[in-house]
């Protein structure tokens, strides 16, 4: 049942919103509308991280006609991003933009960015937010712009049934990971700008998730529980080591 909300609404730049201070689970100021604006949100239930068997095996036709932008503001289709038939991809599915967890997990992204080419890999790192805001990012990390791309309208998110909500973003207990690795959340709040966070406020309810696919099989599929709750690179990578590359 759908249960209405007053949402904390996320930098919105106006005279009538109040800051709250920045919690470990959002790392993002939130505001709240002193004109009552309220929503209608629908609960997140709290289930098991799905694995690659939870998805059809046409999951890749289900995204091949989905159109995110590059990072220069051009659309592309999600079956033109790699090689249908026998090419492996990493495509992570960042929160939003203006997340200081995806500002930590970029960086991470661009380090194993030349293990992965030097397998014949390619990375494709996805945000919620417009091409601008992608470049906010890109610039200030500074990440790589041919492989991040953007998804306003959270497409992608949505045919991946990935988690969406007020408790998977502030309560779920996955986010207390970002505790442990808070000297790298202080490196990426270094040039970190919440102007990269998302025009449409309701994006900030997004959690990503991390794929492999080789051609259109799907070799790994893991679920952000929470806020900050990125799947281990290392055992991505080791998935795509092991994934046969045709001759």
């Amino acid at each position: 049942m759908a249960t209405p909300l007053s949402l904390q609404l996320c930098f919105l730049p106006s005279s009538n919103y109040h800051a709250f201070p920045v919690t470990p689970f959002n790392h993002s100021p939130t505001f709240i509308s002193s004109k009552g604006l309220s929503l209608t949100l629908r609960r997140s239930l709290l289930s098991p991280r799905l694995s690659n068997s939870q998805y059809t095996p046409q999951i890749a036709d289900n995204l091949a006609d989905v159109s995110i932008f590059t990072a220069a503001g051009e659309p592309v289709r999600f079956n033109d991003l790699w090689d249908q038939n026998q090419g492996i991809a990493v495509v992570a599915l960042l929160r939003h933009f203006g997340c200081i967890c995806c500002w930590e997990l970029a960086p991470a992204l661009k380090e194993y960015k030349a293990r992965f080419d030097s397998a014949g890999v390619k990375l494709i790192a996805v945000g919620v937010g417009s091409p601008s805001k992608a470049r906010i990012l890109a610039e200030r990390l500074p990440f790589p712009m041919d492989c991040l791309y953007a998804d306003p309208d959270r497409k992608a998110y949505n045919v991946l049934d990935l988690y969406f909500g007020l408790g998977r973003t502030f309560f779920n207990p996955a986010s207390a990971k970002v505790f442990s690795r808070f000297a790298a959340l202080q490196k990426a709040a270094k040039n970190y700008t919440i102007q990269a966070t998302p025009d449409d406020i309701s994006g900030v309810l997004q959690q990503g998730g991390m794929f492999v696919f080789r051609g259109k099989q799907l070799l790994y599929a893991r679920k952000d529980e929470g806020t900050g709750d990125h799947a281990p690179l290392d055992d991505v990578f080791d998935v795509c080591c092991k994934a046969p590359v045709a001759a």
